[in-house]
C-alpha cells in the first residue's frame, strides 16, 4: 500500500470505510428523507473529560480541527455557529469515546497535517493561525483534490450531525440545533451509560491522551467487551 503524502497525491482514492459511510447516509435518506432524532440528557462530559477537551484544544490537531470547524460554520444572524453547537466537543466524542473506525480517525488526523502542511508552503504558517480570507482561499484550493474533498466532506457531515444528534453525544448543547429548526424531539430521556457505544456487547473505549508530536499515529485503543 502506498503511503499518501498529501491533499494532492495522485496515489489518494477514497477509502471503503468512506465509501461504506456514504452508502448507508445515502440509504438512510432515502428510507427517512430526515434525519430522525431522539432526545437525551444534555450533559455529555463529566468534570474530567472537560478539562481533557480544554487541554487537547491547545494542541495543533484539535486547535486545527477547531479552526476549520469554525470556518466552515461560522457565526452567523440566520443559525447556530460551530462553536455555538460545540462541534468539536462532538467530534472529539466521536474520535475518543465511539468505536469509530481506526481508518477514519488516521484520515482525520492525517488531514490536520497534510493541510498544516500545504499553508506552511504557501504562506509558513498554520491553518489556525491565518486571516479569514486566506483560510478560505486554503480551503478551496484542497477542496480541488479527492483526498482533500472527501476529508472536508467528512467534517461538514459532523458538523450536521453535531447540530441535530441528541446533546448526550458532545454537540446540540441543549438542544440549540432542534430549537433552530423547530424540531420537537422525542423521549424517552436515556441517561449517561445508555448511549449506544455503552450498551452490552458494544466496545469498550478507553481514553488515552498523546503528546502533540505523535497525534498523526494517534489511536484509540479499543477493548472488547461482550455480555456474559
Amino acid at each position: 500500500m502506498k503511503v499518501i503524502s498529501s491533499f494532492f497525491d495522485k496515489n489518494y482514492k477514497t477509502p471503503k470505510w468512506l465509501q461504506r459511510k456514504i452508502t448507508r447516509r445515502n440509504a438512510l435518506k432515502s428510507a427517512a428523507g430526515v434525519m430522525a432524532v431522539t432526545a437525551l440528557p444534555t450533559r455529555a462530559f463529566n468534570t474530567e473529560q472537560v478539562f481533557e477537551l480544554k487541554k487537547i484544544l491547545t494542541v495543533k490537531p484539535w486547535k486545527t480541527l477547531d479552526a476549520v470547524l469554525g470556518h466552515l460554520l461560522p457565526s452567523s444572524p440566520t443559525g447556530p455557529s460551530a462553536k455555538e453547537i460545540q462541534a468539536t466537543q462532538y467530534l472529539y466524542n466521536i474520535v475518543n469515546l465511539q468505536p469509530t473506525e481506526k481508518d477514519e480517525i488516521k484520515f482525520i488526523y492525517q488531514g490536520v497535517n497534510w493541510l498544516n502542511g500545504y499553508t506552511q508552503s504557501q504562506v509558513k504558517k498554520d491553518f489556525s493561525e491565518l486571516k479569514i480570507d486566506e483560510k478560505e482561499a486554503m480551503l478551496r484550493a484542497i477542496s480541488g483534490s479527492q483526498a482533500g474533498q472527501n476529508w472536508l466532506n467528512n467534517l461538514i457531515n459532523y458538523l450536521y450531525e453535531a447540530m441535530l444528534s441528541p446533546p448526550i453525544y458532545g454537540g446540540n448543547p441543549e438542544g440549540i440545533g432542534w430549537r433552530w429548526l423547530d424540531h420537537q424531539a422525542g423521549f424517552p430521556l436515556p441517561q449517561i451509560g445508555d448511549r449506544y457505544y455503552e450498551l452490552p456487547g458494544q466496545q469498550k473505549i478507553i481514553i488515552k491522551f498523546i503528546p502533540e508530536k505523535n497525534y498523526a499515529s494517534n489511536v484509540v485503543l479499543k477493548e472488547g467487551r461482550h455480555k456474559a
